[in-house]
């Protein structure tokens, strides 16, 4: 046999088992013997060891005659193929000699296992696979996973065993019932009932689901964003069309009373030098919506808790005004709590009552009762089945409104000395927002005002009984049809912000579901609808009369009775498919729901000079149950539906604050904040050091947060410092002041400047935590700090006299909402602060921060958390030279942490060996030294910070809280707070040219850029 021949051999037996036997052709090493001088060798054999047998002596056969040089060749091939792996004759490589004699039962039993054992290794299957998975890929067929008779006749028995196991059954489902049907099953109801009682779900929560990115923020399930790349278009709506969003979150509290006890309790929470209050007298009457800051009684200027908005019920009756009115107060559902328990205070009402709304919840049937008793004793993670009770199972109830109200806290308190009741009516309405100049026409388009009904059947039997009882009162329809005759005019009006601000407009509408076009269409103004220009002349400037803001939503029984006779979206498709011609008409006549609402006119951006009425729009009060009836027309009509980012969008462009991230000295506005700082924090840290900037060689303290007191507190010991500096030669200038003799410490243009060096970074001892004496000096500081905070209050202070704001709008400059504007400004001269001015302002206010809005001059756009520090002199000389000149540029700063970070790691690991040296116990007890240690973060400022005002080579003035790229002026814009001492301090010092100029620098750049600040009122 060839040499080929054998390696080919060997290859195939390289994993047998060591009892298979060669063929005849091959020889084994010094073990050939050839017989009858024949060229045929005989084959050698291992023998086999059997059981309950002795094993067999071998013996070893020596070859004394001459070797023939083709045995030669043979065994010399044969080594050749042991050296490549091939088969050994014997233990060692030693060769054996084949038996004598072999008894033939031992033989054929041992044969006997071996072959039974294969066959059994052949029959039984080794793997998970299926059978016809271990055909090869050209013999399978997709129908063998399914069709036995596929597969080949000899694996047909064993896939059959293989079908009837349970594992490969499959489901059986019902044929009784459709795709549909099984999908939308009757415990869907309650699934969805059940999952809002952690978090409100709005009337529109499902539609929202499916379009946008939910989050769950202040107890509500809210939409975000749309799923769909929308920013610019929602701009365009905002702007040219209209965007609607659902505002149902937003809580109203209710005041009953007589007018004189209201305002009474109402005038401690609120300031007339703050804006108007609650007894101004259009909003008094009922024909205007207002707007009031609230405060803690008697607590002005400081100790906020929110904005909110009020309606006062109009009075149909003169002369009774005075008796009973009724008030509704809406405000953010993070400002609910505080301002509740405020008003409960100033207006005495400590006494609850049986509240008369009705509470929505859940009315156990006889399966849900069953399914509470199964569930304890069922495991947690077992999934839920639905068990059908047959024809005993009863219907469930759908939750409408605040699912996660419990029954038995009470909602309304009474105050046995004044008469008022408070009540909490929170989910119990829908406020639907429309923002745009096409809102007019999407209004009129979408609600049409309800037909008077005066003749049908009994009143008694009829669903909506309270409308005919209303139309059987002649006033009552001469009220409706010149509700109805104002609202047809506002077809004709090209913008919401031709009316007067907070207009109210009381109406009641048919069903709009009626009325809903075949596919999505957009509406425009129709000019023909208001041919009569003396009315649209005296809408326009008196606004809607007071008799015509009167609406049946105040009436809590009516509302209730329209929200549980609501035609469901089901009996109406019947109804609507079983017209004679399909398309047309579809007529309810008596059975047709009247739904009273309440329309508000929202002013728009009402600040500045520039887009004046940008924004404007109109709210829609419904009662609940209502939301989806009025959702879907208004987005039929050409509605572009947005979010809280577009909310926040919206108040970004009217600049004012947002609620409540733009209210730092309210306590929701913390709350905020401190959130925000530690999610952001968490999004730091889980990117590399690499990836992420160093914010302690950038020069910025605090990235993820605004250290206002901390701020308020250094610049009016800076402007002390100052004045003692300046006055110290003169004997008038000594003063006595204790905290004064601390003011040494203070930063101070001289002494804390941190100016890079050669290197480039800076050498700044105030910013190196291991330096003693800035570290006394910062902790003695921060004992008066302490001192004052506790006299004035813990939280910063913000200026919101109508008065002085506009004493600094003036000073500052004209607003400059464009780069064009902004650069007029720089050659246009302003009266400069008068030092008594100044005195008596932060006399008044002392320790105040400021709401600024800032245009940037040339390119570059602000960020959340953007520093505002004040230009130099250099600057500004610099930038008189080049109007180009895009501004200065910080010098990087030195990271005092890297070693100590170095350290730590070491330490850690260190520690981590040594844990895992140590037994289970003294591992646990070596923990705890490593725990000791303050956790440092590569890139961010540990410790107490610094002084704030002088880390950088500009002094900080200020941080900017809502910013970005602005498409209506086409260039950066941003708001935000300063410190009133540092802005008038800056003020007072610059140049009347280059009057309200400052610096703004992102947290993660070292670029300044010039831009304008405005106070705008």
């Amino acid at each position: 046999m060839s040499n080929a021949k054998e390696r080919k051999h060997a290859k195939k037996m390289r994993n047998q088992p060591t009892n298979v036997t060669l063929s005849s052709g091959f020889v084994a090493e010094r073990s050939t013997k050839y017989h009858n001088g024949g060229g045929r060798p005989f084959q050698a054999q291992k023998q086999e060891p059997f059981s309950g047998t002795s094993r067999q002596r071998q013996t070893k056969m020596t070859h004394h005659s001459p070797v023939d040089p083709d045995v030669k060749e043979q065994s010399s091939s044969k080594i050749m193929f042991k050296k490549k792996g091939g088969w050994k004759a014997g233990p060692e490589g030693t060769s054996q000699e084949i038996p004598k004699y072999i008894t033939a039962s031992t033989f054929a039993q041992a044969r006997a296992a071996e072959i039974s054992a294969m066959l059994k290794a052949v029959t039984q299957k080794s793997s998970n696979s299926l059978v016809f998975q271990t055909l090869p890929r050209h013999m399978r067929r997709r129908a063998m996973s399914h069709n036995v008779k596929r597969l080949p006749r000899r694996l047909q028995e064993i896939a059959q065993k293989e079908a009837e196991k349970a594992v490969h059954q499959k489901k059986e489902h019902s044929k009784n019932k459709c795709h549909r049907a099984r999908r939308c099953h009757k415990k869907r109801v309650l699934e969805f009932n059940r999952r809002q009682k952690k978090n409100i779900w709005l009337e529109t929560h499902i539609w929202h689901a499916k379009r946008f990115h939910m989050v769950k923020k202040w107890g509500y399930c809210l939409g975000e964003r749309p799923t769909v790349k929308s920013h610019r278009a929602c701009y365009r709506a905002m702007t040219n069309r209209c965007l609607l969003q659902d505002l149902s979150y937003y809580c109203c509290l209710e005041l009953k009373g007589k007018e004189e006890e209201i305002l009474k309790a109402l005038s401690l929470m609120c300031s007339i030098d703050a804006g108007l209050t609650f007894a101004a007298v259009h909003c008094l009457s009922g024909k205007r919506q207002g707007s009031v800051l609230l405060y803690r009684a008697n607590k002005y200027p400081r100790e906020m808790l929110g904005p909110v908005t009020f309606i006062w019920k109009s009075e149909r009756i003169s002369g009774h005004t005075s008796e009973s009115r009724q008030l509704w107060i809406w405000l953010h559902p993070t400002l609910k709590q505080d301002i509740l328990e405020e008003l409960k205070s100033a207006c005495q009402c400590v006494e609850p009552v049986k509240s008369a709304v009705c509470i929505p919840s859940l009315l156990p049937t006889t399966s849900e009762e069953k399914s509470q008793t199964v569930l304890p004793d069922e495991k947690i993670g077992k999934k839920r089945k639905w068990k059908d009770d047959g024809e005993n199972a009863k219907p469930f109830k759908k939750v409408i409104g605040d699912g996660t109200r419990d029954p038995r806290q009470p909602s309304s308190w009474i105050s046995p000395a004044t008469g008022i009741i408070i009540s909490d009516l929170t989910m119990e309405m829908n406020r639907l927002r429309l923002i745009g100049p096409l809102s007019h026409s999407i209004l009129t388009e979408a609600l049409k005002a309800a037909s008077v009904q005066t003749e049908g059947e009994d009143t008694e039997k009829t669903p909506h009984h309270w409308w005919i009882e209303t139309c059987k009162n002649p006033d009552s329809v001469s009220l409706h049809h010149r509700q109805e005759a104002v609202f047809e005019l506002l077809g004709g009006i090209t913008s919401p912000a031709e009316i007067p601000a907070g207009t109210v407009l009381g109406l009641t509408v048919g069903d709009p579901r009626i009325n809903l076009p075949q596919k999505r269409s957009k509406v425009f103004p129709n000019p023909e609808k208001c041919q009569d220009n003396e009315k649209v002349r005296q809408l326009l400037l008196e606004g809607v009369p007071v008799d015509c803001a009167h609406s049946f939503i105040w009436n809590q029984a009516i509302c209730k009775n329209v929200t549980e006779n609501k035609i469901s979206d089901q009996d109406l498709n019947r109804k609507r498919s079983e017209l004679l011609v399909p398309g047309s008409q579809l007529v309810l006549g008596p059975q047709e729901s009247r739904i009273p609402i309440l329309l508000i006119q929202q002013p728009g951006k009402v600040t500045g000079d520039e887009r004046q009425g940008w924004g404007s729009g109109w709210d829609v009060l419904l009662p609940k149950g209502w939301g989806m009836a009025f959702w879907i027309p208004f987005i039929y009509r050409g509605a572009r539906v947005g979010g809280l980012k577009e909310s926040v969008v919206h108040s970004q462009y009217k600049s004012s604050p947002d609620i409540p991230s733009d209210f730092p000295d309210c306590p929701a506005g913390v709350v905020f904040a401190e959130e925000q700082a530690k999610n952001l924090l968490e999004k730091y840290k889980r990117r590399p050091p690499a990836k992420r900037p160093n914010y302690v060689k950038l020069g910025t303290l605090a990235p993820f947060r605004c250290p206002w007191e901390q701020l308020t507190q250094e610049w009016e010991s800076r402007v002390r410092s100052q004045e003692k500096s300046s006055g110290a030669s003169s004997p008038s200038g000594e003063e006595s002041d204790s905290r004064r003799d601390k003011l040494p410490c203070a930063p101070t243009p001289e002494n804390t400047d941190p100016r890079s060096d050669e290197g480039g970074t800076s050498q700044s001892s105030s910013s190196k935590p291991q330096d003693g004496v800035a570290t006394e000096c910062l902790a003695r500081l921060g004992t008066g700090w302490v001192a004052g905070q506790d006299a004035t209050g813990s939280l910063p202070c913000v200026l919101r006299s109508r008065k002085w704001l506009k004493q600094l709008s003036t000073w500052c400059g004209p607003s400059s909402g464009d780069q064009r504007a902004a650069r007029r400004a720089l050659g246009s001269g302003q009266p400069a602060p008068t030092r008594a001015a100044c005195l008596s302002l932060l006399d008044r206010f002392p320790r105040a921060l400021v709401w600024v809005s800032l245009a940037l001059l040339r390119k570059g756009s602000p960020e959340p958390h953007s520093m505002i520090c004040v230009p130099a002199e250099e600057d500004i000389l610099q930038l008189r030279q080049d109007r180009l000149y895009s501004g200065p540029q910080e010098p990087k700063h030195s990271d005092p942490f890297k070693s100590e970070i170095r350290k730590q790691k070491e330490r850690n690991k260190v520690e981590k060996r040594q844990n895992q040296a140590r037994a289970e116990p003294e591992g646990l007890a070596g923990a705890h030294p490593a725990a000791g240690h303050p956790a440092l973060t590569l890139g961010l400022w540990s410790g107490p910070l610094p002084v704030v005002t002088s880390h950088c080579s500009r002094v900080l003035l200020g941080f900017v809280t809502q910013g970005d790229f602005s498409m209506a002026v086409g260039g950066g814009e941003g708001l935000g707070f300063v410190s009133l001492t540092g802005l008038l301090d800056m003020l007072s010092r610059q140049p009347a040219a280059e009057r309200g100029l400052v610096l703004l620098r992102a947290p993660a750049s070292l670029q300044y850029r010039f831009a304008r600040v405005a106070v705008e009122v």
